[in-house]
Order: C-alpha cells, then sequence, then structure tokens
C-alpha cells in the first residue's frame, strides 16, 4: 500500500511540527506519552497508539487529517488512519 495511498493528498509538503518534543494535548491535560507523531496536513504533534490518551489518532479524526509520521529519532515512517497502514 505504501506510495498507493489515497489520502496522501492530505499531506502538505513543507509542515512542520507546532510543538517539537511534546505532545500538546498531554501538556494541556497533564498526562504522558510515549512516542510522539505529527500530522502532515496541519502539524500538530500528538501521542502515539501506545500512550495512554492515543492524541494523534484522535486528532486524525477530529480533525480528518489522516496522515501522521514519527517523531521519533532515526524513524522515517507514515501513518494513515483511514487506512490503518503504512502511508
Amino acid at each position: 500500500m505504501v506510495g498507493d495511498d489515497p489520502h496522501l493528498v492530505f499531506i502538505h509538503p513543507g509542515v512542520r511540527p507546532r510543538t517539537p518534543g511534546v505532545c500538546e494535548d498531554c501538556v494541556r491535560a497533564g498526562t504522558t506519552w510515549m512516542h510522539l507523531r505529527v500530522c502532515l496536513t496541519c502539524g500538530k504533534v500528538g501521542c502515539c497508539d501506545s500512550s495512554p490518551m492515543r492524541h494523534a489518532r484522535a486528532h486524525a479524526h477530529v480533525a480528518g487529517h489522516p496522515i501522521v509520521q514519527s517523531l521519533e529519532p532515526g524513524e522515517w515512517w507514515r501513518w494513515c488512519y483511514i487506512d490503518e497502514d503504512y502511508a
């Protein structure tokens, strides 16, 4: 599926993480996170599905921004929450 995802049109080239290094929703709520993901549509940083609050997934569903990229050092993969597959 990689490269064939029809949701790649949601990616905005040059998007930058709005809050590098922190999940903005976890900071606001006072909760913790495991790993960070950046929305490739708007740059919102959220926590991964292994984190208690799963903010990246919640943002994807509420905002309609389906594709995130890992912000972990050395990781370059993207995930589509609609297809539940790498994008």
